[in-house]
C-alpha cells in the first residue's frame, strides 16, 4: 500500500514543484495528500518566496487548507489564524509577508470563520486600529479585503469603504488598482463617480486571479464596474 504522503511529496513541495503546476486543481489535489498541519508549515514558509506566483499561490493553497480544516476541527483553523495575526504582530520580529492576503483568502472561504476574524482584518485599513504601515502589507492587505469582499460583498460597512477609497489617491499604482479591485468586489464602486485620476490611469499592474497573474490597466478596471466584470 502506498503511503499518502511520503519524501517524494514533501521534496517536491520543498521544491515548490507542485505550486508551479499550471491547473489549480492538478495542484490543490496533489497537496491535500500532505497531512493538514504539515501542509500548513510548508505554505507559509512560501510567502516569503521572491517570486510572486509561487508566494499568491501558496496563499491561494492556504485559502482552501484552512476552510479544510475549519470543517474537520475549527480550533485547528483558528490556530493557523492565529499565527497569522501574530506575523503581523510587531512583537512577532517579522515582518509578516503574505499574511494579511492569507487572512482574506482563508475568511473569503469560511463564513464561520469569516464571523470571527473578519473585524481584525478591516481593523489592518484603519489608522485607529491595527495599521500596517508598511508599503508591500498594505498592498497585501487591500488583495486581501477585496478578495473576502468578492465572496461577502455586504461585509463592507461605511467606515472600511471610507478607508478603501482613500487608496484612490495613493501614488502607488498597485495599492489604486487592488483598492478598485476591492470596491468592485463589494459592488461599492459608484461609475458615475470614479475620480477621474483613476479615469485616466493607463498604467498596467498584474492581479494574481485564481491561479495566474493577469494583467491589466487601472483605468479599464474602473470602467469595467458597468459590465459587472469583476476581478476574482
Amino acid at each position: 500500500m502506498t503511503k499518502p504522503y511520503g519524501r517524494k511529496t514533501k521534496k517536491k513541495v520543498g521544491k515548490i514543484q507542485i505550486l508551479l503546476k499550471p491547473h489549480r486543481e492538478t495542484a490543490l489535489a496533489m497537496l491535500a495528500q500532505i497531512p493538514d498541519e504539515q501542509m500548513a508549515g510548508h505554505l507559509f514558509s512560501h510567502f516569503y518566496h521572491q517570486d510572486e506566483l509561487v508566494k499568491f499561490r501558496s496563499i491561494a493553497a492556504m485559502g482552501v487548507l484552512v476552510s479544510r480544516m475549519g470543517k474537520k476541527n475549527m480550533e485547528q483553523a483558528r490556530v493557523v489564524l492565529r499565527r497569522i495575526m501574530w506575523n503581523l504582530n510587531d512583537e512577532s520580529g517579522g515582518i509578516g509577508w503574505g499574511s494579511p492576503e492569507a487572512m482574506g483568502e482563508i475568511l473569503s472561504q469560511s463564513q464561520e470563520l469569516a464571523l470571527e476574524f473578519k473585524s481584525i482584518l478591516f481593523s489592518y485599513l484603519d489608522p485607529k486600529g491595527n495599521y500596517l504601515e508598511h508599503d508591500a502589507l498594505q498592498r497585501g492587505l487591500i488583495w486581501g479585503a477585496g478578495t473576502y469582499l468578492k465572496s461577502f460583498p455586504n461585509d463592507l460597512n461605511k467606515k472600511t469603504q471610507g478607508l478603501l477609497f482613500s487608496f484612490l489617491h495613493s501614488s502607488d499604482p498597485v495599492k489604486i488598482g487592488y483598492a478598485v479591485r476591492a470596491l468592485i468586489n463589494a459592488n461599492s464602486f459608484d461609475c458615475s463617480l470614479v475620480p477621474e485620476n483613476i479615469i485616466k490611469d493607463n498604467r498596467l499592474i498584474d492581479i494574481f486571479d485564481n491561479w495566474n497573474f493577469i494583467k491589466t490597466r487601472i483605468s479599464d478596471m474602473a470602467l469595467s464596474c458597468e459590465t459587472h466584470k469583476i476581478f476574482a
